[in-house]
């Protein structure tokens, strides 16, 4: 049972960096087996997705070192792209956070704008806690 724990934290951790990976489906397969406590899953979810986070958001903080080198995964245009709408809607924006394909770019423009940590944690949090736990009710609903 670790395993499948130690699984899903991986995955909600690599999904949130910019990394193409995806963590529903594990969560989902890990909550039909019937095997795994629904608040720890939803939990560690949660903590690896919003830590994954954070990665970005520290390398938003660090993008003027590294925007430059080819390994950088976001290019200039979509950190404009997502500078222009987070200085539009601001730290609000995170809640957003928990979306495919613009999520991980707002995180790391947070970093970038220099949002605070402990806000970055609150907003980043709710939205991808709910995100599970809407996935986790839908999952458990259907079955």
């Amino acid at each position: 049972m670790l395993a499948g724990y130690l699984g899903l934290f991986f995955a909600a951790f690599g999904a949130a960096t910019l990394l193409p990976m995806q963590s529903e489906a594990v969560l989902v397969g890990l909550l039909l087996s019937g095997h795994y406590s629904l608040w720890l899953l939803l939990a560690i979810a949660t903590l690896g997705n919003v830590l994954g986070s954070v990665v970005n958001w520290l390398l938003g903080r660090s993008v003027d070192r590294f925007k430059d080198r080819r390994w950088f995964p976001v290019s200039s245009a979509k950190l404009d792209k997502a500078r222009v709408h987070y200085q539009r809607w601001g730290h609000w924006s995170l809640l957003l956070s928990w979306l495919p394909i613009i999520g991980d770019p707002l995180t790391l423009v947070a970093g970038v704008m220099r949002e605070p940590l402990w806000r970055f944690l609150l907003i980043v949090s709710l939205a991808k806690g709910t995100r599970y736990g809407v996935l986790a009710m839908l999952t458990l609903h259907w079955i």
